[in-house]
Protein backbone atom coordinates (compact mmCIF):
# COMPACT_ATOMS: atom_id res chain seq x y z
CA UNK A 1 0.00 0.00 0.00
CA UNK A 2 1.70 3.22 -1.11
CA UNK A 3 2.11 5.83 1.63
CA UNK A 4 1.80 8.78 -0.75
CA UNK A 5 0.05 9.72 -3.95
CA UNK A 6 0.62 12.40 -6.54
CA UNK A 7 -1.96 14.97 -7.59
CA UNK A 8 -1.71 15.97 -11.26
CA UNK A 9 1.29 13.69 -11.94
CA UNK A 10 1.47 14.63 -15.61
CA UNK A 11 1.32 18.38 -15.08
CA UNK A 12 4.19 20.82 -14.73
CA UNK A 13 3.36 21.22 -11.02
CA UNK A 14 2.60 17.84 -9.44
CA UNK A 15 1.82 17.69 -5.72
CA UNK A 16 2.83 14.69 -3.60
CA UNK A 17 0.81 14.16 -0.43
CA UNK A 18 0.64 11.60 2.35
CA UNK A 19 -2.35 9.30 2.06
CA UNK A 20 -4.25 10.42 5.11
CA UNK A 21 -5.34 14.02 5.02
CA UNK A 22 -7.54 16.04 7.34
CA UNK A 23 -10.97 17.52 6.63
CA UNK A 24 -11.74 20.64 8.65
CA UNK A 25 -15.55 20.77 8.41
CA UNK A 26 -16.05 19.42 11.96
CA UNK A 27 -13.96 22.20 13.48
CA UNK A 28 -16.89 24.60 13.23
CA UNK A 29 -19.85 25.03 15.55
CA UNK A 30 -23.15 23.08 15.38
CA UNK A 31 -24.54 22.48 11.88
CA UNK A 32 -21.20 23.54 10.37
CA UNK A 33 -21.89 27.10 11.49
CA UNK A 34 -20.01 29.53 13.69
CA UNK A 35 -16.98 29.21 15.90
CA UNK A 36 -15.81 25.92 17.44
CA UNK A 37 -16.89 25.07 20.96
CA UNK A 38 -13.24 24.70 21.93
CA UNK A 39 -11.13 27.06 19.84
CA UNK A 40 -7.76 26.21 21.48
CA UNK A 41 -8.34 22.51 20.77
CA UNK A 42 -9.33 23.27 17.16
CA UNK A 43 -6.06 25.12 16.64
CA UNK A 44 -4.12 22.33 18.33
CA UNK A 45 -5.77 19.72 16.12
CA UNK A 46 -4.50 21.51 13.02
CA UNK A 47 -0.98 21.88 14.43
CA UNK A 48 -0.87 18.27 15.62
CA UNK A 49 -2.11 16.96 12.28
CA UNK A 50 0.79 18.64 10.51
CA UNK A 51 3.26 17.53 13.20
CA UNK A 52 2.11 13.92 12.66
CA UNK A 53 2.67 14.08 8.91
CA UNK A 54 -0.58 15.35 7.44
CA UNK A 55 0.21 17.56 4.46
CA UNK A 56 -3.23 17.71 2.85
CA UNK A 57 -5.94 19.81 4.51
CA UNK A 58 -9.44 20.21 3.08
CA UNK A 59 -11.47 23.35 3.78
CA UNK A 60 -14.06 25.75 2.30
CA UNK A 61 -14.99 29.36 2.89
CA UNK A 62 -18.59 28.29 3.53
CA UNK A 63 -17.59 26.15 6.53
CA UNK A 64 -18.87 28.20 9.41
CA UNK A 65 -18.74 31.34 7.30
CA UNK A 66 -14.97 31.20 6.79
CA UNK A 67 -14.27 29.76 10.23
CA UNK A 68 -12.04 26.91 9.08
CA UNK A 69 -9.97 29.10 6.77
CA UNK A 70 -9.28 31.52 9.59
CA UNK A 71 -8.38 28.68 11.95
CA UNK A 72 -5.98 27.23 9.39
CA UNK A 73 -4.22 30.54 8.94
CA UNK A 74 -3.99 31.20 12.68
CA UNK A 75 -2.66 27.72 13.42
CA UNK A 76 -0.31 27.12 10.51
CA UNK A 77 0.74 30.34 8.74
CA UNK A 78 3.44 30.69 7.48
CA UNK A 79 2.64 27.36 5.89
CA UNK A 80 5.11 24.47 5.58
CA UNK A 81 6.45 24.22 2.05
CA UNK A 82 4.94 20.75 1.52
CA UNK A 83 1.46 21.57 2.85
CA UNK A 84 -1.38 21.39 0.32
CA UNK A 85 -4.50 23.33 1.28
CA UNK A 86 -7.53 22.32 -0.77
CA UNK A 87 -10.67 24.44 -0.76
CA UNK A 88 -14.09 24.25 -2.40
CA UNK A 89 -16.28 26.72 -4.25
CA UNK A 90 -19.72 26.51 -5.83
CA UNK A 91 -21.84 26.80 -2.68
CA UNK A 92 -22.66 29.25 0.07
CA UNK A 93 -24.73 29.40 3.26
CA UNK A 94 -27.83 31.40 4.05
CA UNK A 95 -28.65 32.83 7.48
CA UNK A 96 -31.09 29.92 7.98
CA UNK A 97 -28.00 27.64 7.64
CA UNK A 98 -29.19 26.16 4.36
CA UNK A 99 -26.69 25.24 1.62
CA UNK A 100 -27.34 26.85 -1.75
CA UNK A 101 -25.51 27.08 -5.09
CA UNK A 102 -23.09 29.95 -5.57
CA UNK A 103 -21.88 28.91 -8.97
CA UNK A 104 -22.14 31.73 -11.47
CA UNK A 105 -18.72 32.68 -12.86
CA UNK A 106 -18.70 35.92 -10.85
CA UNK A 107 -19.69 33.97 -7.71
CA UNK A 108 -16.83 31.52 -8.19
CA UNK A 109 -14.37 34.37 -8.60
CA UNK A 110 -15.68 36.02 -5.42
CA UNK A 111 -15.20 32.75 -3.54
CA UNK A 112 -11.65 32.30 -4.81
CA UNK A 113 -10.70 35.84 -3.86
CA UNK A 114 -12.21 35.30 -0.41
CA UNK A 115 -10.25 32.06 0.09
CA UNK A 116 -7.01 33.72 -0.99
CA UNK A 117 -7.58 36.60 1.41
CA UNK A 118 -8.55 34.60 4.47
CA UNK A 119 -5.95 31.87 3.95
CA UNK A 120 -3.24 34.46 3.26
CA UNK A 121 -2.21 32.94 -0.06
CA UNK A 122 -1.45 34.26 -3.52
CA UNK A 123 -2.52 30.98 -5.12
CA UNK A 124 -4.74 28.13 -3.95
CA UNK A 125 -3.01 24.85 -4.76
CA UNK A 126 -6.19 22.84 -5.32
CA UNK A 127 -9.81 23.97 -5.64
CA UNK A 128 -12.80 21.67 -5.97
CA UNK A 129 -15.81 22.94 -7.87
CA UNK A 130 -18.65 21.56 -5.77
CA UNK A 131 -21.69 20.81 -7.91
CA UNK A 132 -24.95 21.74 -6.21
CA UNK A 133 -27.27 21.32 -9.16
CA UNK A 134 -26.50 23.41 -12.21
CA UNK A 135 -29.74 25.37 -12.41
CA UNK A 136 -29.28 28.07 -14.98
CA UNK A 137 -25.47 27.77 -14.96
CA UNK A 138 -24.14 25.07 -17.29
CA UNK A 139 -21.21 23.00 -16.05
CA UNK A 140 -19.22 24.28 -19.00
CA UNK A 141 -19.60 27.87 -17.74
CA UNK A 142 -18.66 26.94 -14.18
CA UNK A 143 -15.54 25.02 -15.19
CA UNK A 144 -14.69 27.66 -17.76
CA UNK A 145 -14.49 30.23 -14.96
CA UNK A 146 -12.28 27.89 -12.93
CA UNK A 147 -9.89 27.33 -15.81
CA UNK A 148 -9.78 31.09 -16.44
CA UNK A 149 -8.62 31.63 -12.86
CA UNK A 150 -6.15 28.81 -13.24
CA UNK A 151 -4.61 30.55 -16.25
CA UNK A 152 -4.46 33.77 -14.20
CA UNK A 153 -2.45 31.95 -11.52
CA UNK A 154 -5.06 32.17 -8.76
CA UNK A 155 -5.57 28.37 -8.84
CA UNK A 156 -2.88 25.77 -9.40
CA UNK A 157 -5.09 22.71 -9.92
CA UNK A 158 -8.84 22.31 -10.49
CA UNK A 159 -10.89 19.42 -9.11
CA UNK A 160 -14.55 18.43 -9.06
CA UNK A 161 -16.73 17.50 -6.09
CA UNK A 162 -20.09 15.75 -5.81
CA UNK A 163 -20.02 14.64 -9.43
CA UNK A 164 -21.75 11.89 -11.34
CA UNK A 165 -19.84 9.78 -13.83
CA UNK A 166 -21.36 11.76 -16.69
CA UNK A 167 -20.34 15.07 -15.11
CA UNK A 168 -16.80 13.84 -14.59
CA UNK A 169 -16.60 12.73 -18.22
CA UNK A 170 -17.83 16.18 -19.28
CA UNK A 171 -15.26 17.84 -17.04
CA UNK A 172 -12.42 15.74 -18.44
CA UNK A 173 -13.41 16.79 -21.95
CA UNK A 174 -13.23 20.47 -20.93
CA UNK A 175 -9.83 20.51 -19.26
CA UNK A 176 -7.44 18.93 -16.76
CA UNK A 177 -9.25 17.62 -13.67
CA UNK A 178 -6.75 16.98 -10.89
CA UNK A 179 -8.94 15.36 -8.22
CA UNK A 180 -12.48 14.23 -7.43
CA UNK A 181 -14.12 14.60 -4.01
CA UNK A 182 -17.21 12.43 -3.62
CA UNK A 183 -19.00 10.71 -0.77
CA UNK A 184 -17.47 7.27 -0.23
CA UNK A 185 -17.11 4.82 2.63
CA UNK A 186 -17.06 1.09 3.29
CA UNK A 187 -20.81 1.02 3.91
CA UNK A 188 -21.92 3.82 1.56
CA UNK A 189 -20.27 3.38 -1.81
CA UNK A 190 -22.96 4.52 -4.24
CA UNK A 191 -25.16 7.58 -4.62
CA UNK A 192 -27.50 8.86 -1.93
CA UNK A 193 -30.61 10.80 -2.92
CA UNK A 194 -32.47 12.89 -0.36
CA UNK A 195 -34.51 16.06 0.08
CA UNK A 196 -31.31 17.79 1.18
CA UNK A 197 -29.63 17.10 -2.16
CA UNK A 198 -27.97 14.31 -4.08
CA UNK A 199 -24.55 12.90 -3.20
CA UNK A 200 -22.98 10.85 -6.01
CA UNK A 201 -20.95 7.92 -4.72
CA UNK A 202 -17.25 7.28 -5.10
CA UNK A 203 -17.65 3.73 -6.39
CA UNK A 204 -19.40 5.05 -9.51
CA UNK A 205 -16.38 7.09 -10.60
CA UNK A 206 -13.43 5.21 -9.06
CA UNK A 207 -12.47 3.26 -12.18
CA UNK A 208 -12.56 6.46 -14.26
CA UNK A 209 -10.37 8.20 -11.69
CA UNK A 210 -7.88 5.32 -11.78
CA UNK A 211 -7.86 5.35 -15.57
CA UNK A 212 -6.91 9.05 -15.60
CA UNK A 213 -4.63 8.92 -12.51
CA UNK A 214 -7.00 11.18 -10.58
CA UNK A 215 -7.02 10.86 -6.78
CA UNK A 216 -10.46 10.23 -5.30
CA UNK A 217 -10.97 12.09 -2.00
CA UNK A 218 -13.84 10.59 0.03
CA UNK A 219 -15.98 12.80 2.23
CA UNK A 220 -18.26 11.47 4.99
CA UNK A 221 -16.08 8.34 5.07
CA UNK A 222 -16.79 7.80 8.77
CA UNK A 223 -20.18 9.46 9.24
CA UNK A 224 -21.87 7.08 6.81
CA UNK A 225 -19.42 4.23 7.24
CA UNK A 226 -19.72 3.39 10.91
CA UNK A 227 -23.46 2.97 11.57
CA UNK A 228 -23.97 0.53 8.69
CA UNK A 229 -20.67 -1.31 8.73
CA UNK A 230 -21.99 -4.44 10.41
CA UNK A 231 -20.23 -7.36 12.01
CA UNK A 232 -17.51 -7.77 9.38
CA UNK A 233 -15.84 -4.49 10.25
CA UNK A 234 -16.10 -5.32 13.95
CA UNK A 235 -14.49 -8.73 13.40
CA UNK A 236 -11.59 -7.31 11.37
CA UNK A 237 -11.13 -4.56 13.96
CA UNK A 238 -10.83 -7.17 16.71
CA UNK A 239 -8.33 -9.17 14.62
CA UNK A 240 -6.08 -6.11 14.21
CA UNK A 241 -6.66 -4.72 17.72
CA UNK A 242 -8.06 -1.60 16.09
CA UNK A 243 -11.22 0.49 16.24
CA UNK A 244 -13.98 0.17 13.65
CA UNK A 245 -13.24 3.73 12.51
CA UNK A 246 -9.62 2.76 11.85
CA UNK A 247 -10.68 -0.29 9.82
CA UNK A 248 -13.06 1.87 7.75
CA UNK A 249 -10.14 4.14 6.89
CA UNK A 250 -7.76 1.23 6.29
CA UNK A 251 -10.31 -0.29 3.90
CA UNK A 252 -10.33 2.92 1.87
CA UNK A 253 -6.52 3.03 1.78
CA UNK A 254 -6.38 -0.57 0.55
CA UNK A 255 -9.35 -0.24 -1.85
CA UNK A 256 -7.27 1.74 -4.35
CA UNK A 257 -3.89 3.52 -4.39
CA UNK A 258 -5.74 6.54 -5.79
CA UNK A 259 -7.92 7.08 -2.70
CA UNK A 260 -6.98 9.89 -0.30
CA UNK A 261 -9.15 9.81 2.84
CA UNK A 262 -9.61 13.08 4.78
CA UNK A 263 -11.34 12.05 8.03
CA UNK A 264 -12.47 15.03 10.04
CA UNK A 265 -12.91 15.36 13.78
CA UNK A 266 -13.11 18.00 16.49
CA UNK A 267 -11.31 15.72 18.98
CA UNK A 268 -7.55 15.64 19.34
CA UNK A 269 -7.76 12.05 20.56
CA UNK A 270 -9.80 10.96 17.54
CA UNK A 271 -7.35 12.71 15.23
CA UNK A 272 -4.47 10.65 16.59
CA UNK A 273 -6.58 7.49 16.38
CA UNK A 274 -7.61 8.15 12.78
CA UNK A 275 -4.06 8.77 11.62
CA UNK A 276 -2.94 5.43 13.07
CA UNK A 277 -5.13 3.74 10.44
CA UNK A 278 -2.32 4.31 7.95
CA UNK A 279 -0.27 1.71 9.84
CA UNK A 280 -2.88 -1.06 9.56
CA UNK A 281 -2.02 -3.66 6.93
CA UNK A 282 -5.13 -5.46 5.74
CA UNK A 283 -4.41 -8.78 4.05
CA UNK A 284 -5.91 -9.91 0.78
CA UNK A 285 -8.10 -12.24 2.82
CA UNK A 286 -9.26 -9.33 4.98
CA UNK A 287 -10.24 -7.31 1.92
CA UNK A 288 -12.02 -10.27 0.32
CA UNK A 289 -13.93 -10.90 3.52
CA UNK A 290 -14.94 -7.27 3.84
CA UNK A 291 -16.04 -7.29 0.21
Amino acid sequence: MPATLTIAPNSAYPLTVNRLGYGTMRLTGPEIWGEPANRPEALQILRTAVELGVNFIDTADYYGEDVTNRLIREALHPYPSNLVICTKVGATRRPDKSWVPFNRPENLRTSIENNLRTLGQEQVQLVHLRLMGHGSVPLEDQLGAMFDMQREGKILHVGLSNVTREELETGLALGPIATVENMYSYAQRTSVYSSHGDNPGGEEVLDLCEQHQIPLIPFFSLIHGLPKAGNKIAEIAKKHNATEAQINLAWLLHRSPYILPIPGTSSLGHLRENLQAANIQLSGEDMTYLG
